[in-house]
């Protein structure tokens, strides 16, 4: 029993930062209507940037997420005007292929450089011991930091000038842009600060487990499935949806083997569309 514990618990401090996460995806596709495929390619990118601040650079790899946050917004802000652009407004597929020429870059580039061969950070954390079992201190310390940054997420959204402008341009472009709201401007902002938090996301995991450059495929997989359960576009429905996700992996993981992880959640990813297509945590479900 204590071990079915011990897994839950474990599942929930993963799935905060699943919700992490996809948080960055959804808020891109809640504020511009674009479906994210980079969105995995900068989450590696994310764990390759702690790696390398912690080990080349010699810094404490908590100490370094706000420089992989800020690497990532101004990445995040490249990419915006560079291929996301000037497809905004247009057929979604369109969006689509140039996310994903973008992510195929990154893994191109990456491979060229890292290879695929595993890398790891190395994080001495004490655990907390119940009974038999211990949770990982580094777990405690990362689920954490992803739910003080979904909270700062909130509070930028509802009380900055700059998050009301967001949330203004997300709801209506054209009356947003009639008060004065440089509409263009702010949509570079929001798929900055969208990637920014999948970079971060991805530097959290690499202080979890071993990555390589193609790590962030099945992390943008479990994305697509807590926005799905969150709700398009809602991020505190993303963060609720992964704490979901995480609850499901900790519950099964004791019972089926791990390989039938995937097959369960993707299950759910199915009866979720269908049975709530505005997903389980949002106001409004379509019929």
């Amino acid at each position: 029993m204590i071990g079915i514990l011990v897994s839950v618990i474990n599942g929930l401090l993963l799935g905060s930062i699943y919700g992490l996460a996809a948080i960055g995806l959804t808020l891109i596709f809640g504020v511009m209507k674009v479906i994210n495929l980079a969105h995995g390619a900068m989450i590696a990118l994310g764990m390759f940037a702690l790696y390398f601040l912690a080990t080349s650079g010699g810094m404490n790899p908590y100490l370094a997420l706000p420089l992989v946050a800020i690497g990532g917004f101004v990445g995040g802000v490249a990419v915006y005007w560079i291929g996301v652009h000037r497809v905004i407004g247009r057929a979604e597929l369109m969006s689509l292929l140039a996310t994903f020429a973008v992510s195929m870059i990154i893994i191109g580039l990456g491979t060229a450089l890292w290879s695929t061969s595993p890398y790891n950070v190395q994080i001495n954390i004490p655990g907390v011991a119940i009974g038999n079992y211990t949770i990982p201190g580094n777990h405690l310390v990362a689920a954490v930091i992803a739910i003080l940054i979904a909270a700062a997420l909130y509070l930028f959204l509802f009380y900055t000038r700059l998050g009301k402008a967001i949330r203004a341009v997300a709801s209506n472009r054209q009356a947003a842009e009639l008060m004065g709201i440089p509409s263009t401007r702010v949509l570079a902002i929001a798929f900055g600060i969208g990637i920014g938090i999948a970079a971060v996301a991805g530097a959290l995991i690499a202080t979890l487990f071993p990555f390589t450059i193609l790590s962030g495929g099945g992390y943008e997989l479990k994305s697509f499935v807590v926005t799905v359960l969150g709700g398009l576009g809602n991020p505190a429905g993303a963060l609720l949806g992964g704490l979901l996700l995480g609850f499901i992996e900790g519950v099964v993981s004791p019972f089926v083997d791990v390989s039938w992880t995937p097959v369960i959640e993707f299950s759910l990813f199915v009866v979720i569309l269908i049975a709530f297509p505005m997903g389980l945590f949002r106001v409004g479900r379509g019929k």
